[in-house]
């Protein structure tokens, strides 16, 4: 477990050249294109209908799934059939400090993630101890049980396997289902917790709040 500090640097060279995560919408299935609601540089937000897909001769609309600016609009599709998966726009979202904050971490802590689509809940000692020093703070030993993954009322624990590490991040919302492969936990020795402290204060300093 150690820090890439030079691939930290570069990643943040790239987020302040580039604050933006690009979203390609897809159709989702085969169909006509038949029209478009939004244009070239539009400003959309989430549940705004992008365009219209006529399947069937139904029509069928695709929404947005996030805020941001309509980028490199096909306009050459228009009433044109098209197949499932074919790239129609981007979208490009403003990252905010804590979605910027959510790259950095993911790159520079070791990231434990959904092995599956399931509820996770902290095991009762990581919960206590969370709650009493909070994350950044609460330690984790090898072998201890971090998570309970939950799913048809079946539960199976997760252990820590590495040695000695700092709980830096909870990725997760207890209440809501994670999908496999997202981020839960970030986890980092406990040497390594004044320097991400330091980027992190650094981040919050050069990125304005929305």
């Amino acid at each position: 477990m150690g820090i890439d500090h030079r691939k930290i640097n570069r990643l943040l060279q790239k987020l302040r050249s580039h604050p933006y995560c690009v979203y390609a919408i897809e159709t989702p299935h085969t169909g006509y294109l038949r029209s478009f609601r939004v244009k070239e540089g539009s400003e959309v937000q989430p549940g705004e209908i992008l365009f219209l897909l006529e399947r069937e001769r139904n029509l069928k609309p695709v929404k947005s799934r996030v805020s941001g600016r309509v980028q490199r609009l096909r306009q050459d599709l228009l009433d044109r059939f098209v197949e499932a998966g074919e790239p129609i726009l981007e979208i490009w979202h403003p990252l905010s400090q804590e979605e910027v904050i959510s790259e950095i971490l993911q790159e520079a802590l070791q990231v434990l993630r959904a092995p599956e689509t399931a509820r996770y809940l902290p095991s009762p000692e990581i919960e206590a101890r969370l709650r009493k020093d909070g994350p950044g703070k609460a330690l984790v030993h090898p072998g201890e049980d971090l998570l309970i993954m939950t799913f048809m009322k079946r539960e199976t624990p997760i252990r820590h396997e590495g040695p000695p590490a700092v709980i830096y991040r909870v990725f997760f919302d207890p209440q809501e289902v994670v999908p496999a492969g997202n981020p839960l936990l970030g986890l980092c020795s406990p040497e390594e917790v004044p320097y991400i402290d330091r980027v992190l204060a650094r981040i919050r300093e050069e990125w304005p709040e929305q």
